[in-house]
């Protein structure tokens, strides 16, 4: 992917970045991306792979009609595996783990240059120790001789997870930054530390043996510096857990063990499924019809096009599953027209950073999904519990939209009848894809993995063979390739996460806190007031897939413990961690704005407060209000 070229955004303040890439700063939290440049072999990889994970769950659904069960979901379960893997090695090249924003804030210099070497050298090291710890579980599967459906062996596949941990370390060690920032994509002296550190930590953990176990301190101090340098999400649990479990004299291939149970989620595939989906939809120009549509619908209200962007921001959200993707594919189409049409220019960038998260709570958005994955949580309870609370704050917002039109005496078009259904019926497939999906799951004809596999075909069909705005040679290995970045920044962080969780299991950690919360905390009214406290301040550090890994299984019990109803619990943690997003200094949707639209973040800290405080008192209303959750569950026998 080559650097597009600078766009005017119709905004002061100059010229923003246009991006070729629709995901370009999904991940800003970790501040210092790269383009993205797979080897060959990893591009066409992921290509045949995500043809396999799409063709595989379709099949199953037609082979089931027909009585015929081939027990194809274990192939798409390893190919996930695949998928995740090569996608986080590609992610490792173009530093797009999961992480937290520190070096945006460190000035260009030695300073910054020096954080990037410590997460380097810390990230290279740990991905050396779980490929070794990786290494030991395929092992101990290879003496099992367990096979697949066909007779294809399972340690086969999941060689996979030592290999790319492997090439994982060299590719910290070869993008350690040099002397100078001049040398910050790599730089050989910068190498040589990596590369030494690397020898050093093997030496130690082989000459001390038992001895080891005076190491433990330092290590911990080491990683907790390393991630608040910024460092990726996943090197920090992954070092913690593997550090812990060697103090307890536990081995520490626990760790990769439980990243390796990811392939017995029968959820999982689903995420790489609509991850695909959404950055299809993005790299077309589903954007422009969707714009197109909803101006026809509500161009003629008060504040119109305002509600417009609302809308067109919510549905696109729900198709990608990440607010990055809104902000950038939508904000060089909706804030030039926001600005042509007099509102104001605080209020149009304000805008459009806050509505870039409205769409989490609606189907099939990804994060509903993943969280049902992480907690327990059946998706299609969530998606049902989400639909007033997500209305209520898309509604707050537009309200807001409308006295801000009329105070602005905006301009509003005529409702014409025919430009209404000309546009709706230009969008028609866009429109679909959501109904599409939720049908085929919610009609008993589809898993929740299938009905995202028939998602992501329909996305792959319309886009190729419709409209023809992703072409099948050039650009559409490119969106794969983004996608599986993604996916695989995702499935590292949640298979390390698992492997934190089982020793704070193993430790009655969770049993701890319960006791502890219950002690200070009476009544579950003063519970959900900290936890929404605590949210909002974590979903602004946290991007929101890295938030729902870590947080979502030490907060379950915790709810559980007040008797609060789990579909309730996931809806106020979703709607939390979209309000996170616009909370200073480190929201996401503030960082990506100020990107896409050459802000400062001071003044987008300024635009973004109305939004923040009318969002924080929906997300108020549908804490205390479980009857807009539980009781739309229970209202549909759910």
């Amino acid at each position: 992917m080559e650097p597009s070229p600078s766009v005017k955004d119709g905004s002061e303040g100059g010229t923003a970045p246009a991006h070729d890439d629709p995901a370009h700063g999904l991940d800003a939290h970790h501040g210092t991306q790269r383009p993205l440049k797979p080897v060959v072999v990893e591009t066409w990889l992921l290509v045949a792979l995500s043809f396999v994970m799409v063709v595989l769950p379709v099949a199953g659904i037609g082979l089931r009609k027909t009585g015929v069960e081939l027990g194809l979901s274990v192939y798409t379960q390893h190919a996930t595996l695949w998928l995740g893997f090569l996608g986080a090695l590609v992610a490792t090249g173009a530093a797009r783990h999961l992480g937290l924003a520190t070096t945006t804030f460190i000035p260009e210099g030695r300073w910054r240059t020096f954080a990037l070497v410590v997460g380097s050298v810390t990230s290279s090291v740990t991905s050396l120790f779980l490929a070794f710890a990786a290494f030991k579980v395929v092992d101990a599967q290879r003496e099992l001789n367990s096979t697949m459906v066909g007779g294809i062996k399972t340690w086969w596949s999941e060689s996979i997870v030592p290999v790319v941990f492997v090439l994982m370390a060299l590719r910290f060690i070869w993008h350690t930054p040099g002397r100078t920032p001049e040398t910050k994509d790599g730089g050989w002296f910068g190498r040589a530390i990596s590369l030494g550190a690397c020898a050093v930590a093997a030496g130690l953990f082989l000459l001390l043996g038992d001895h080891a176990q005076s190491l433990f301190w330092p290590g911990i101090v080491v990683v907790v510096i390393s991630f608040a340098l910024g460092a990726p999400i996943f090197v920090a649990m992954a070092g913690l857990a593997m550090l812990l479990f060697f103090h307890d004299k536990v081995p520490i291939a626990s760790v990769p063990q439980e990243t390796l149970r990811l392939v017995q989620n029968p959820t999982l595939p689903a995420i790489p499924l609509l991850t695909l989906a959404g950055y299809v939809l993005a790299a077309g120009k589903a954007s422009d019809r969707l714009v197109r549509a909803y101006k026809s619908l509500f161009g003629w209200l008060p504040g119109g096009l305002a509600i417009m962007a609302i809308m067109v921001c919510a549905l696109f959200t729900t198709f990608t599953g990440g607010s990055g993707v809104t902000i950038l594919a939508l904000g060089g189409i909706l804030a030039p027209a926001l600005l042509r049409d007099k509102y104001p220019d605080g209020f149009t960038h304000g805008l459009l950073t806050a509505a870039g998260s409205l769409g989490l709570l609606f189907p099939p958005s990804l994060p509903v999904i993943l969280y049902g994955a992480v907690a327990g949580v059946a998706p299609d309870k969530l998606y049902l519990g989400g639909l007033v609370p997500g209305l209520l704050l898309i509604v707050v917002v537009a309200i807001y939209s409308m006295r801000v039109g009329i105070k602005a005496k905006t301009p509003r078009q005529k409702f014409v009848g025919r430009e209404v259904a000309t546009a709706l019926w230009a969008a028609k497939f866009d429109l679909a894809m959501p109904i599409l999906v939720v049908g085929v799951f919610a009609s008993g004809l589809a898993t929740v993995v299938e009905a995202a596999a028939v998602g992501a075909m329909y996305a792959l069909v319309i886009e190729l063979t419709i409209f023809r705005d992703v072409k099948p040679t050039t650009s559409l290995p490119k969106v794969m390739v983004q996608s599986a970045a993604l996916v695989g920044s995702v499935v590292v962080l949640m298979g390390v996460a698992l492997g934190l969780s089982s020793y704070l299991v193993d430790a009655q950690i969770p049993e701890a806190l319960v006791e502890w919360v219950q002690a200070h905390f009476k009544t579950s009214w003063s519970f959900l007031l900290v936890l929404n406290g605590m949210l909002l301040v974590l979903g602004s550090v946290f991007e929101i897939y890295a938030a729902i890994i870590v947080l979502a299984p030490l907060i379950a019990p915790l709810a559980a413990a007040f008797e609060i109803d789990p579909v309730h619990l996931g809806v106020v943690f979703l709607a939390n961690l979209e309000l996170g997003f616009l909370f200073p200094p480190m929201g996401l949707n503030l960082l990506l704005s100020g990107s896409r639209f050459g802000k400062s973040l001071p003044f987008l800290y300024r635009q973004a407060l109305p939004f923040l405080l009318i969002l924080a008192g929906g997300v108020l209303v549908i804490t205390y209000v479980p009857a807009m959750t539980s009781g739309v569950v229970a209202l549909f026998g759910r």
